[in-house]
């Protein structure tokens, strides 16, 4: 493990599948993942004993130390991540365990990045999908914590899930990797005080990712998606990053009138609501409101949606809301 280093930002914008190259890093105050030989340093500073974690039994903590051993074992880790991932709800304090034990978090990163060779040319199986599906699961538990969440981020942990987001197949193996993924992105901007989680993230490529993802995946991918690209644009510095050319307004903007054209026939719900969210809050910016005058999707300016929307008072609400914001002067 000394020997590998996480991998450093694709360069996905470069790639001609990408089409969103308005979206640069622009944040230089994140250096360079670290190898994971320091990580391996830093949680060999903790360790963790029987009791020293509050808020269960006993006998129920000295059963989560035996799985969390089990995964140093390349011959138990399958079975342990299987059962830490099933135990996640039920123990509050697993993503202090996980990460403050020696050498776990090295040991989850090894499960991700065994699975690169197989992304291109796609050889994922359901089995391989699987397994790394539930390393993603204990990730997103120590991405949800409080206590464990700035480390998270600090050691660029979300980095080593982009060649995950990356990836196009359709596949089932392909498409749970990918929305597992997004589940820990999701754990991270879902907190109430994100604001360095949204520094982060735009210090890297997760809105060209999430845009890609929200035009071409499954719906409940899509729906993960476009609720990160929310939660970003909720964020002052967020909606600042995205309306400060017109270029990256652009981009997320043929994105999310794409995604109204595709409501207009698949008639999903879910995404609706987060669409109608994303307009209004783009129209908090005064550019972006103008731009919007002009290129807002005409169902979302007539009554194409009003069944759809009938039962659901706040969606309605922000629709009006966003159509009100557009006729102002």
């Amino acid at each position: 493990m000394a020997g590998l280093v996480s991998p450093k930002p694709l360069s996905y914008l470069q790639q001609p599948n990408g089409g969103y190259g308005p979206f640069v890093r622009q944040h230089p105050t994140y250096s360079e993942t670290p190898p994971l030989s320091v990580l391996h340093h830093q949680q060999s500073q903790y360790s963790v004993t029987p009791g020293a974690v509050g808020g269960s039994s006993v006998q129920e903590d000295s059963k989560i130390y035996s799985l969390v051993v089990d995964l140093l074992d390349p011959a138990t880790r399958e079975s342990a991540l299987l059962e830490l991932s099933k135990k996640r709800e039920q123990y509050d304090d697993l993503a202090l365990v996980l990460w403050h034990s020696f050498g776990i978090m090295p040991a989850l990163l090894q499960e991700i990045v065994s699975v690169y060779p197989l992304l291109s040319p796609p050889n994922l199986t359901a089995h391989a999908s699987n397994r790394v599906c539930n390393a993603l699961a204990l990730l997103q538990c120590v991405a949800s914590h409080s206590e464990t969440r700035q480390l998270f981020l600090s050691a660029h942990i979300p980095l080593f899930l982009y060649p995950f987001l990356n990836t196009t197949s359709k596949t089932r193996p392909f498409e749970y990797l990918r929305l597992t993924s997004l589940g820990v992105i999701g754990a991270l901007v879902k907190q109430n005080d994100n604001s360095s989680v949204i520094h982060f993230l735009l210090s890297t490529e997760i809105i060209p990712l999430c845009l890609r993802i929200m035009e071409t995946g499954s719906e409940l991918s899509k729906t993960v998606a476009i609720f990160i690209v929310q939660k970003i644009l909720l964020d002052e510095t967020g909606l600042t990053y995205i309306c400060h050319t017109y270029e990256r307004f652009y981009a997320v903007g043929t994105v999310l009138s794409n995604m109204v054209n595709q409501l207009v026939e698949t008639q999903a719900v879910r995404l609706l609501k987060h669409v109608v969210r994303c307009y209004l809050r783009l129209s908090d910016n005064l550019r972006a409101r103008e731009a919007l005058r002009a290129c807002l999707p005409e169902p979302l300016r007539d009554q194409t949606f009003a069944t759809l929307l009938k039962g659901d008072m706040v969606t309605k609400r922000c629709l009006t809301t966003l159509l009100n914001n557009l006729a102002e002067s």
